[in-house]
């Protein structure tokens, strides 16, 4: 893997707003908001600063956007209509998606496992095991974060 100057400059930019939100190993967040966004170029991503693929909360403060996701099951990958998140700065939604695994750490011992985490790969293989549906999302996090800590 070969990060191009377009993705460091990303991954740079997106470490620096996970510092600023307070979230532990800030470069391996950043990583993970480039896996989840491509780099920012998602439409997500681009229009509507959710770099995460946050769904929709009950909670909802900035606003939602319905748009067709792709999701893993146990026959493969489908896509279906999910609403997302909005929000108006990248640095809100670290905010929010850090404010998430909070508070949600008591529903799913994962988040509360990468919340206590003392390593980045450990926070991202917890983490990992509730966030998303691709079953590879942590070593494809990994690989990022080793290529771009070598940078």
């Amino acid at each position: 893997m070969s990060l191009s100057p377009e993705q460091i400059s990303f991954l740079d930019q997106a470490s620096e707003a996970a510092k600023r939100a307070t979230c532990a190993f800030p470069q391996m967040v950043g990583c993970e908001a480039g896996l989840e966004s491509a780099y920012g170029t998602s439409g997500l991503a681009k229009k509507y600063n959710n770099l995460f693929g946050m769904k929709v909360h009950v909670h909802n403060d900035y606003g939602k956007v319905s748009l067709p996701t792709k999701e893993w099951t146990k026959d493969g990958w489908i896509t279906i209509g999910q609403d997302f998140e909005k929000y108006p700065d990248w640095d809100t939604c670290f905010f929010d998606r850090l404010k998430t695994l909070i508070r949600l750490s008591h529903v799913y011992p994962h988040y509360a496992a990468a919340l206590e985490a003392t390593d980045a790969e450990t926070y991202v293989r917890e983490v990992s095991q509730t966030w998303a549906s691709d079953p590879n999302r942590a070593d494809k996090i990994i690989a990022i974060y080793s290529e771009y800590a070598r940078g």
